[in-house]
């Protein structure tokens, strides 16, 4: 293994002295790593390529992410699968490889960060309810064993905490760094190197891992060495080519080993774990709620189930009826009706219109009754013949003032005079009001139906809504950066800040001589461009921005261009592309 460690970036956080003895340890195993993994892929010369060319060799298929620099068409002919460079795929694999150790320390990374921002209650929190029963326990027993001595346990606890924090973060730091050289230097040797892989379409392979270089010891990481002596040659045979490809495959995969094992010890603890404490009171809570419900279940004798059931299914049918099914029929039946719809003939339609309180026709013959009261009494109060169409307000007129007179011996005039025939025309008009009261009223519900109707049915409507949202919100639901939602929108758009303030960084390292920090951001680029690339392919594809999209981002992983146009690149994707735009500026 290499002896001399890679260079820590800039961004290296203080720990103590128990932490520094461990990042130590694995700085120097993560540079040994960087150190293999880059004298792999370092390219003595175009011979290698044309041994390797013609390996014959299963391969495991990346997801569609940041491609290989080929050059010309070499893309194109590699999305073709009947010309695919067997180089390619063994590039594809390393890529791969890295791309993903990247991805899930950057996720473990942002996870102790954000623990280590935290206040020192949150690191108490995280030290005993989310590191699993055992750390509560541990941590119970820590705290109630140092309550006798100097010192507050819980000023322990924070410390540990604060601690197991710092060691994780450097662990992950030095493997970041690690990493992301190794993937700086794949990309650039394949860009510098590219044509070589293309030039025989049907029979290269691949790849630029050439001499997985490293003597046996007693390191951790123990990669084996292809001969020498199979370096210094040409032209080499087939089972040379084999052999040498298979000890590639064998060193990737004690790589991704080896990398497993460390982030075992520091990655960011899974779900199960975090959320322990809450998925525990869910399950005796869920127990609970099934013993009882055992309890009132036929299995145990009691009706109880079968009464809530039918309950509820009759109260179901009831607010179905009640507050959708007959407010949406009347609503239909006054649009029918006033669309002028011949209810009357057709048999096959039940729903008609209900008959009102009062109708136009009884409040007519009411009034003509009344007339003809009025007239008759006037002509024979009067004793002479009258006009038919005389008011009925002067007719009354005659009938008060005869009334008045004959209120004056209500005994006598109620035998012998006309007192009763005037309190019944009274009566009769009394009645006339009424009813057209009554008629007034029942045009103002009807013509408010439509109305209540709406107002009945409000009720299910917003439960309706309500659902709806919950089942938008179910299949439209944001998967980090590649999802359909504003958070999902979001994401891309800081990726592309992310891209920005890291091309920004990389020319700050270049200006200041640290080339070894500089290539470090630089695979960090590659590691964010890679991410944007998946996320925004879909998106672009449906807006039909990807062929534009997708150059702009092979130009950003460019090592040799300047970084002043990639800064102007990463100004215009964030402000011209739709998938790229926030939410609010979308026409």
């Amino acid at each position: 293994m290499a002896s001399s460690p890679a260079e820590s970036p800039n961004t290296s956080v203080p720990c103590t002295t128990a932490a520094t003895d461990s990042t130590s340890v694995i700085a120097r195993y993560s540079s040994r790593f960087w150190r293999i993994l880059r004298d792999c892929l370092h390219f003595r010369g175009p011979p290698l390529f044309g041994q390797i060319s013609r390996v014959h060799r299963r391969h495991r298929r990346r997801k569609h992410g940041l491609p290989l620099p080929m050059r010309s068409n070499a893309v194109r002919s590699f999305s073709i699968a009947a010309r695919a460079s067997r180089a390619s795929f063994m590039l594809e694999d390393i890529m791969e490889c890295i791309l993903c150790n990247l991805h899930k320390i950057q996720k473990s990374l942002h996870f102790w960060q954000s623990r280590a921002e935290g206040t020192n209650a949150q690191k108490i929190y995280f030290m005993i309810f989310e590191r699993g029963p055992w750390a509560l326990i541990d941590g119970t027993y820590e705290m109630l064993s140092r309550l006798g001595t100097n010192g507050s346990p819980f000023q322990h606890l924070s410390h540990a905490a604060s601690n197991t924090i710092c060691h994780n973060i450097a662990i992950l730091t030095s493997l970041q760094h690690c990493l992301a050289n190794s993937l700086a230097q794949v990309y650039s040797e394949v860009d510098k190197y590219g044509e070589m892989l293309i030039e025989d379409a049907d029979k290269s392979l691949p790849l630029g891992d050439k001499s997985l270089v490293y003597q046996n010891g007693s390191s951790v990481l123990h990669l084996e060495k292809i001969p020498e002596e199979h370096l210094a040659k040409s032209h080499w045979t087939d089972i040379e080519i084999r052999d040498a490809t298979d000890l590639i495959y064998q060193n990737l995969q004690r790589l991704e080993l080896y990398l497993s094992l460390i982030l075992s010890t520091c990655q960011k603890p899974k779900r199960l774990t975090l959320y322990w404490l809450r998925y525990t009171c869910g399950a005796v809570g869920l127990t609970l709620c099934s013993v009882w419900f055992l309890r009132h279940s036929s299995f145990m004798g009691s009706p109880d189930i079968d009464n809530w059931i039918h309950e509820a299914k009759e109260s179901a049918a009831g607010f179905l009826k009640d507050h959708v099914e007959q407010p949406v029929w009347f609503v239909v039946k006054i649009l029918f009706l006033n669309l002028r719809v011949p209810l009357a003939n057709n048999k096959n339609l039940i729903w008609k219109r209900q008959k009102g309180v009062m109708e136009m026709e009884e409040v007519q013959l009411t009034a003509d009754s009344l007339h003809r009261m009025l007239l008759a009494f006037c002509e024979q109060t009067k004793s002479q013949k009258l006009p038919e169409n005389i008011p009925d307000q002067e007719m009354l007129e005659i009938v008060m003032a005869r009334y008045e007179k004959e209120v004056m011996h209500p005994l006598q005039n109620l035998l012998s005079g006309e007192l009763a025939r005037a309190m019944l025309i009274q009566i009769q008009k009394l009645k006339l009001d009424l009813e057209t009261a009554m008629l007034e009223l029942d045009q103002i519900l009807r013509a408010n139906e439509i109305n209540f109707a709406v107002l009945a049915a409000l009720p299910a409507f917003f439960l309706s809504l309500v659902l709806l949202m919950l089942v938008r919100a179910w299949v439209m639901q944001d998967k980090s950066a590649e999802g359909r939602g504003r958070v999902a929108r979001r994401q891309r758009r800081l990726l592309v800040v992310e891209v920005e303030r890291r091309l920004v960084q990389f020319q700050t390292c270049m200006d200041q001589g640290k080339k070894e920090d500089a290539r470090c951001i630089y695979g960090m680029v590659l590691y964010s461009l890679d991410r944007l690339y998946k996320a925004a392919e879909r998106h672009a594809k449906e807006t039909g921005e990807w062929m534009s999209l997708q150059q702009d981002i092979l130009d950003l992983a460019k090592p040799d261009l300047e970084t002043i146009y990639k800064l102007t690149v990463t100004s215009r994707m964030g402000q011209m592309y739709d998938c790229l735009l926030p939410s609010s500026k979308r026409q």
